[in-house]
């Protein structure tokens, strides 16, 4: 599953697009790359049910902002990118490539 797929899927189970999550985590304190992911992901875990693998995700673009893993872009593997910037205005206003 690409990082991608991740955040869409996260959306889906939360009802929230990533940059809302995004916004929420900074409300707590979650901010930034010196961020504790043991604390992103049991914040995600208690309020939104979600699992390891896509709050993991999340943190990393709480770490790391938009961008996707490089060794990840434009690769034909299981977790490939299309593109170098991760979506988190929702699936439904994401634009079609």
């Amino acid at each position: 599953m690409s990082f991608q797929a991740y955040l869409d899927t996260i959306e889906k189970k939360t009802g929230l697009t990533p940059r809302e999550l995004l916004a929420l985590a900074k409300d707590r304190g979650f901010d930034g790359p010196g961020v504790k992911a043991g604390e992103v992901v049991a914040w995600l875990a208690d309020d939104y049910g979600l699992g390891r693998g896509h709050a993991m995700a999340l943190v990393h673009v709480i770490k790391n902002g938009p961008a996707a893993p490089q060794k990840h872009v434009g690769t034909t593997g299981t977790h490939r990118d299309e593109s170098e910037t991760l979506w988190l205005d929702g699936a439904a206003t994401k634009p079609q490539t």
